[in-house]
């Protein structure tokens, strides 16, 4: 089968859009794996690295500056994590920048994150840098299971216990459920009221009778004198009162 010209030509064309599609994927590819642009390598210890896998981003202040590069077992207790980063955020990694593993969104991919440091530091010399370990996740989940085994627990005891109320069972539940108590609280709640109106008429007959001995002729004079001696004091009071004005006026004259 011969291939004409106008197969040939749109072969070549095909091809050319297939390469230049690639090489457009090659290049947003390795702009964010900062593989055309230069870089510099530090490392972190962690004794704990879950999740993170070698090509993750390392962030800056929220902003990708760099991939991880390798990820190996140092001993037992010690993983180190080589990153490289963009060379233009070398002079804000300082002596006392911290490392930390985060993750991309809520359930997105683990990531390097670097907090930055204080310029009293200093720049970061021999290449690695201070790590703050990820939570253990295990650990976490294993505490939050025995909590709510705890309230589950406490919760069916709760639930008997009230049960026992309700059914009159126990001290507290005869006590609550007991008609007899009812009973003796209506009484007691009866004999109090009935108290405080006898109260109430005690102290009104008492008024009353004041009243009427401030106008029995054997008790009236006692009533006048007492009267007489308020008014007489209310009078010196007054009296002093504007002695004492007067003397301020005059003090304030001279």
């Amino acid at each position: 089968m011969k291939i004409n010209g106008s197969q040939k030509i749109k072969t070549g064309i095909f091809v050319l859009i297939a390469m230049g599609v690639l090489a457009i994927i090659i290049f947003f590819i390795g702009r964010q794996k900062s593989m055309f642009t230069s870089t510099f390598p530090i490392y972190a210890n962690f004794k704990n690295v879950s999740g993170l896998q070698i090509g993750n981003f390392v962030r800056f202040n929220g902003i990708n500056v760099g991939t991880v590069k390798n990820i190996s077992i140092i001993n037992d207790t010690t993983v180190r994590v080589d990153v490289k980063l963009e060379t233009r955020v070398k002079p804000f990694i300082k002596a006392d920048s911290k490392a930390s593993i985060a993750s991309d969104g809520l359930m997105g991919d683990k990531l390097i994150q670097i907090a930055p440091g204080s310029d009293s530091a200093g720049a970061l010399k021999d290449g690695q840098i201070a790590s703050i370990n990820p939570i253990e996740m295990d650990k976490i989940m294993g505490k939050i299971s025995l909590i709510a085994d705890d309230a589950q627990s406490l919760m069916g005891n709760l639930s008997q216990i009230v049960a026992k109320v309700n059914n009159g069972q126990g001290s507290l539940g005869r006590l609550l459920n007991s008609d007899k108590l009812e009973k003796n609280l209506e009484s007691t709640i009866q004999s109090t009221s009935q108290t405080v109106q006898t109260i109430n008429k005690a102290a009104s007959n008492v008024n009353e009778n004041m009243e009427a001995a401030k106008h029995n002729i054997l008790f009236r004079g006692y009533f006048k004198k007492k009267e007489k001696k308020r008014i007489e004091d209310s009078t010196n009071a007054a009296k002093a009162m504007a002695d004492s004005l007067a003397n301020r006026k005059k003090g304030g004259k001279n």
